[in-house]
């Protein structure tokens, strides 16, 4: 985060400055793309769990089948 965006808030009574527009967008940007591949590596970890729990469930049931 940078130091605008700890000092400003949009609460205030003052107009914020283009050149602290573009510093808070920025930062909101930056928290998004952290939040965005955070939730995909998530994604993709349960992905992988739940693919690995289906083949352990199907080579029980074919182990069980096979008796």
């Amino acid at each position: 985060m940078t130091e605008i965006y700890k000092k400003y808030r949009l609460t205030s009574n003052e107009e914020p400055t283009d050149e602290m527009l573009e510093a808070l967008m920025e930062d909101v940007a930056q928290a998004a793309r952290e939040s965005s591949n955070k939730a995909e590596t998530e994604k993709q970890r349960r992905l992988s769990e739940a693919v690995h729990t289906i083949a352990v469930r199907r080579s029980q049931r074919k182990h069980v089948l096979d008796d």
